[in-house]
């Protein structure tokens, strides 16, 4: 199975502009961008073919090159990143057989969860499109629910049914439980992962879709796959003692460098 992992990354974030060249220290102090931290995430993916990093803009691409990053350029008319995604198979000529996004603000992606996301992908043939979740302790909970309370957008948060198959997703902190948690409580919340897996056939029809109402208010691409009755796997991983945050604001920055020094990340 030949496998190609795509980081989709733009400059102009509403939240956060210049997002992919932030620098994040890790536990020795060695300062590197976002970008090319979520690049060495997907590095070490085993059984993956080729990583690229997709963009529209000169300064990533610059940035990305640096590193020693393979940059794919891809128009800036893309709404989101499997958009980018598939416009970057396009170019690259289409010839894998599992497509990943791994979104270039998730620096903290364990490889496992990746591996684990194509091994449900490939034994759940009525999926085109498969996305981790990670089931919340405490902390994680709390965390959402802070960032709720300050107006903040944090995490997405997902819900399934039966053999995985997704139900909905929301930057709301769902389901609802009115119950508080210790730290190292296991909840019923569920974080949904930022990365994809894609079958190439569902990865090129997305684009022709039409956008939803849905995905534009909650602003989440994969509930273009929903909305227009496609089924989304939802494999859970296990966190293996790792935490995981995305960078979605500025204030992201310190708790994800945090995460690294408890972590011991370089």
């Amino acid at each position: 199975m030949s496998t190609l992992v795509v980081i989709p990354a733009r400059y102009a974030s509403t939240r956060y502009p210049g997002k992919p060249l932030v620098a994040l220290t890790g536990a020795t102090g060695e300062a590197k961008s976002l970008i090319q931290r979520s690049w060495e995430a997907a590095s070490q993916v085993a059984g993956v073919d080729r990583v690229v990093v997709a963009t529209d803009d000169d300064r990533i691409r610059d940035a990305a090159e640096a590193f020693g990053a393979e940059v794919v350029m891809t128009s800036d008319t893309c709404r989101n990143g499997t958009e980018r995604c598939a416009e970057a198979l396009e170019v690259l000529g289409g010839d894998f057989d599992m497509v990943v996004n791994l979104q270039g603000d998730a620096p903290l992606t364990p490889h496992w969860f990746v591996e684990d996301l194509l091994t449900g992908l490939q034994g759940a043939d009525w999926a085109g499109m498969a996305t981790p979740v990670l089931r919340c302790d405490g902390r994680a909970l709390n965390g959402f629910l802070e960032d709720r309370r300050a107006g903040r957008v944090g995490g997405t948060t997902a819900v399934f049914g039966e053999a995985g198959r997704a139900l909905y997703f929301s930057k709301e902190v769902i389901p609802y439980t009115g119950k508080t948690f210790a730290d190292d409580d296991a909840t019923p919340v569920f974080h949904h992962v930022g990365v994809y897996a894609y079958r190439p056939d569902a990865l090129k029809a997305y684009g022709s879709w039409e956008e939803t109402q849905l995905e534009k208010l909650e602003g989440l691409e994969q509930l273009r796959f929903l909305a227009h009755g496609q089924p989304v796997l939802c494999v859970e991983v296990e966190a293996k003692g790792r935490q995981f945050w995305e960078l979605n604001n500025p204030e992201d920055v310190p708790r994800i460098e945090a995460m690294m020094a408890e972590m011991g990340m370089a």
